[in-house]
């Protein structure tokens, strides 16, 4: 019997007689016979474990792996080898969705511990189950900034946010009759004054800002926080989370709501997901919060318990009640980064994050040496930086990938170069060699 198909012949008979018919075809006597599909399904024999095995294998092996210098929201780390063992203990994959709680206590568990780690990473009193990824993410707090606000509707955004996740902004902005807006960018950053400008304007629910933003520069908020809170605005950080292992956190920065994508945290790129989305923010807001909540508390033996709290059932399953129509998280993918994050440990982490840093700077002053590269922004950068060249980038890039290497992300005139604790000196050496020529 298949797994998932356990009904057997009397189970269907049982059902087909309840309802008032005799078999399967009478189900669908209304349809015309001329349209009925009377034919063979156009469908291959079935094959064994090991020939199906043997056919992804093969279709695998077409693709060309190349070490990769790219980043731009994607970014190529380190996945400990038990993670995806541990992904599959029974205990955490409980099999029900969690609002039964006497029967979801893994998935909640692992839920709760992960809450519990992104708050402490973003340094934000509260976190969310996770969202679908960091673009949407993004859009929620733009919603939930507006929500909060309950009359203002303009949402100010960085011009030096990730342009995936701006595309996202606009497609959420357009039905919520929200009026998205973008900051300058002068000299590669977000300007403290064009802030104040617009923020004087009125009409302001919340500013979105990146950290680092899309040419790797880490920006200073100092005043941010103030000037948004001076006009009754709410201000949201999105962050590459692996990078807040060393860096100024959103709660920091006085943030009230940080955003972000948790792919950094391990996960495989995957040729662009599944990840994982987060979102933290201040307790105030928590009602506002799109998603599911879980709290802990004790069962009536005194024993530590799991559930969802602080939501209505409404927030799920009643569209024009709902804080958003988010009424899942990706829990796969909020797992792994749990798993990960305990494995590794906050020294773990900054060792990864300062690895990061280093090779990107040895990459940057490397191919500054060559002639042929110039700093679009003399900036701090963290492990991704945006370069132009003197020559045909295009050909370049091309040469990079010919020697089996994805050479950044071709981004305006130049490369936005990116580097993990996975690339190697000798990696590095040989981008460097390549674009030398």
């Amino acid at each position: 019997m298949y797994k998932y198909f356990p009904h057997t012949e009397d189970d269907l008979q049982n059902m087909l007689e309840r309802i008032g018919v005799q078999s399967l075809e009478d189900l669908y006597a209304d349809i015309p016979e001329s349209i009925r599909f009377r034919q063979e399904y156009h469908l291959p024999e079935a094959v064994s474990e090991v020939e199906i095995r043997r056919a992804f294998q093969l279709l695998g092996s077409q693709n060309k792996q190349l070490t990769c210098f790219a980043g731009c929201g994607v970014y190529d780390h380190y996945t400990p080898a038990v993670i995806p063992q541990l992904l599959q203990r029974s205990e955490f994959l409980t099999s029900y969705t969690p609002y039964q709680a006497e029967i979801s206590q893994g998935t909640l568990n692992y839920i709760f511990e992960y809450q519990s780690m992104m708050a402490e990473l973003t340094n934000m009193d509260v976190s969310n189950a996770s969202m679908y990824d960091g673009a949407t993410a993004a859009a929620e707090a733009m919603m939930m900034a507006v929500a909060a606000s309950k009359k203002a509707n303009r949402v100010l955004v960085s011009g030096a946010i990730n342009p995936k996740t701006l595309k996202v902004l606009q497609t959420y902005a357009r039905h919520q009759n929200i009026q998205l807006e973008m900051l300058p960018v002068r000299d590669g950053i977000t300007c403290l004054n064009d802030v104040k400008t617009e923020l004087d304007k009125g009409n302001v629910a919340g500013v979105l800002v990146q950290q680092p933003n899309v040419t790797g520069i880490i920006e200073d908020f100092t005043g941010f926080a103030d000037a948004c809170h001076e006009q009754k605005a709410l201000f949201i950080i999105d962050s590459v989370a692996a990078d807040l292992a060393v860096l100024k956190t959103p709660g920091e920065w006085g943030a009230d709501i940080a955003v972000g994508d948790g792919q950094s945290l391990g996960i495989p790129m995957s040729f662009g997901g599944p990840y994982v989305g987060y979102m933290c923010c201040t307790e105030k807001l928590i009602r506002k919060m799109p998603g599911r909540i879980v709290g802990m508390t004790k069962d009536n033996r005194g024993q530590r318990a799991f559930v969802l709290t602080l939501q209505a059932r409404e927030q799920h399953i009643r569209r024009q009640k709902a804080t958003s129509n988010i009424c899942s998280n990706q829990s796969l993918t909020a797992l792994f980064v749990t798993i990960y994050m305990s494995l590794m440990g906050k020294q773990g982490l900054k060792e990864a994050a300062e690895l990061s840093y280093a090779g990107a700077h040895y990459l940057c002053d490397k191919l500054l040496e060559t002639g042929h590269f110039t700093l679009a922004n003399d900036k701090p950068f963290f492990n991704e930086f945006f370069v132009r060249y003197d020559g045909d980038a295009d050909t370049l890039y091309q040469r990079f990938i010919d020697a089996g290497i994805m050479g950044g992300v071709r981004f305006e005139d130049g490369f936005l170069f990116a580097v993990t604790e996975k690339r190697t000196k000798d990696e590095i050496d040989n981008l460097v060699k390549i674009a030398a020529l």
